[in-house]
């Protein structure tokens, strides 16, 4: 490559493993096709990476910033991951002292291009006033970012939406009929104000000065799946240059070093996939952050029971408790499911699970990350949004006919475990969900076509070239 077409470009993702790989799929295509990458985090983050394969090591170069003090906030939390929901905002403030050590490297190293996420609202007007050219990598659908509304607003009066019942209805910049709304508890759980969230920005005011401050908005999805979201952010919410990326999908890799992982190895995961029916197993994993209470986790556990259906659960570590997700299971649970059911404690190799033929269904927290991961393989999802934009991922793939959402109560989010059987079970078997089965295993050549995505990254690359500002001398 010639040096006037080689870019540098600095990514500084949030700090959350379903954002920093995105970003760092997003670094290791870029370098395939000979730009160099500077990736920047906090010490126990980067090391939580995968490793970068050697021919890429010498064009992604990692940079490390400690992550500030912040009172409260744990000493070893650096991640999402690392603290329960209620403590994401110190997390969040933490982060925005990161600025000025990133100012400081940004005038150090004079990069052509920095992308950044949702939460770092004072990045584009650093920026700006070095003459960087920034791009707002956003990893939520462009449906999602339509419905948070538009910048210009949310940069002047913040959002109008003040109850929770403001979030339970179509806003009314969407002009089209919809059904993107939030439930009323996922809303007054999650959406509403906390005491610590008064310590910075809102998310949505953070998603406003990143959208509205950018030269670009790239967006980890595609107009194909969703056009008329994509026509509403350019000709009426953002109009500024919106360019798809494509889903990244996950690449199934095999190695050594990958096959023992916390003590738990993937030979003995696979040997149990292997001894099931081809797409008779439902995948459930409700993620990294999210959590059920005691109560909901009961019935979870006697829906899978009552399905009838094979399953492999991931039963994480409850975020912030010291209390064993395994020992709030129903009396007796283990020992009458062991001949159909695994559940695995800790982290799982989730590509590589979902990559298995036996796996035939996704009970998913319905974060982008995972969602993507299991359309990549035509898996039909059973959608079970605990927080965060996961409710308008649900509602979006639902209204689609990709997944089915299981009923709850709009006052309290309580399920029952006979809605999770019934669920599972249109889902899986009955005759009434083999429309959604198909549809889900024809959706694979839009997630899951890496030459298809790739495609997408290269009219990226494009774009970039074309319109970097001048370096700064």
């Amino acid at each position: 490559m010639e040096d006037g077409n080689r870019l540098q470009v600095v990514m500084f993702p949030w700090l959350a493993t379903g954002h920093l790989i995105p970003f760092l799929q997003l670094s290791k295509l870029l370098a395939e096709k000979g730009h160099k990458i500077f990736f920047v985090s906090t010490p126990r983050n980067l090391n939580r990476l995968p490793k970068i394969p050697k021919q890429l090591s010498s064009e992604i170069i990692l940079v490390s910033f400690p992550f500030p003090h912040v009172p409260n906030l744990p000493s070893c939390a650096e991640s999402s991951t690392d603290v329960p929901y209620t403590k994401q905002q110190l997390l969040k403030k933490g982060f925005d002292l990161l600025e000025p050590p990133l100012t400081t490297f940004l005038e150090s190293s004079k990069p052509d291009w920095i992308f950044y996420d949702y939460a770092s609202h004072w990045l584009p007007s650093v920026a700006a006033r070095l003459g960087i050219s920034c791009a707002f990598f956003s990893l939520f659908t462009a449906a999602c970012l339509s419905y948070i509304g538009p910048p210009s607003a949310l940069m002047t009066i913040g959002d109008p939406r003040s109850k929770a019942e403001d979030f339970t209805v179509v806003p009314k910049w969407i002009p089209f009929e919809s059904d993107l709304v939030f439930r009323l508890h996922e809303v007054t759980k999650y959406v509403e104000k906390t005491e610590e969230d008064e310590t910075g920005p809102s998310d949505l005011i953070r998603f406003g000065f990143a959208a509205g401050g950018s030269d670009v908005v790239i967006i980890r999805s595609s107009p194909e799946f969703e056009p008329e979201w994509f026509n509403l952010l350019h000709d009426q919410l953002y109009k500024k240059p919106i360019i798809p990326v494509g889903f990244l999908p996950p690449i199934v890799e095999h190695n050594e070093e990958d096959d023992n992982i916390d003590g738990h190895e993937w030979s003995n995961i696979k040997e149990w996939l292997d001894k099931q029916k081809v797409h008779s197993v439902v995948y459930v994993a409700i993620g990294t952050e999210a959590s059920l209470s005691g109560e909901e986790l009961k019935e979870l556990a006697l829906g899978l029971e009552n399905s009838t259906l094979p399953f492999f659960w991931v039963l994480n570590k409850i975020p912030g408790s010291t209390k064993n997700a395994l020992d709030m299971l129903p009396d007796g649970f283990q020992e009458r499911v062991k001949n159909r059911g695994i559940i695995h404690g800790g982290w799982a190799p989730q590509v590589k699970i979902l990559s298995h033929d036996s796996v035939g269904g996704f009970m998913t927290h319905c974060g982008w990350n995972s969602i993507i991961e299991g359309l990549t393989f035509g898996r039909v999802l059973i959608l079970l949004p605990i927080l965060n934009e996961q409710g308008l991922n649900s509602r979006l793939l639902h209204g689609k006919k990709l997944g089915l959402e299981i009923p709850r109560k709009e006052q309290d989010g309580s399920f029952t475990w006979a809605s999770v059987a019934e669920s599972m079970r249109t889902a899986m078997v009955d005759d009434s969900g083999v429309s959604w089965r198909n549809r889900a295993r024809e959706i694979r050549y839009l997630f899951g076509d890496v030459d298809r995505n790739n495609c997408f990254v290269a009219r990226l690359v494009n774009y970039l070239t074309e319109n970097k500002k001048a370096r700064v001398p």
